[in-house]
């Protein structure tokens, strides 16, 4: 049985695959594929916290994919509420 971030990781393939041809690559860059995958997933997440636990529900995860090679990432938590 194939885990969600298996499924996941196809879909995006095949939604938008590895390619020679997107414009994006007459910038000299070869990641045009990578970007239109983190247009599809977003590059943020609400997620709600309950007694200082994330609420999540039973079949809920946070997905993150790096797309890109591995580069250097910033985290931004941003707490809203009471």
């Amino acid at each position: 049985m194939k885990s969600a971030i298996t499924a996941i990781d196809e879909w995006l393939e095949c939604l938008a695959p590895y390619r020679d041809d997107y414009r994006h690559h007459r910038t000299g860059e070869t990641n045009g594929d990578s970007h239109l995958k983190s247009l599809l997933v977003h590059h943020q997440v609400i997620v709600p916290v309950t007694a200082g636990k994330l609420d999540l529900g039973p079949w809920q995860q946070i997905y993150y994919a790096e797309f890109d090679g591995q580069r250097p990432k910033r985290l931004i938590i941003k707490v809203m509420g009471e």
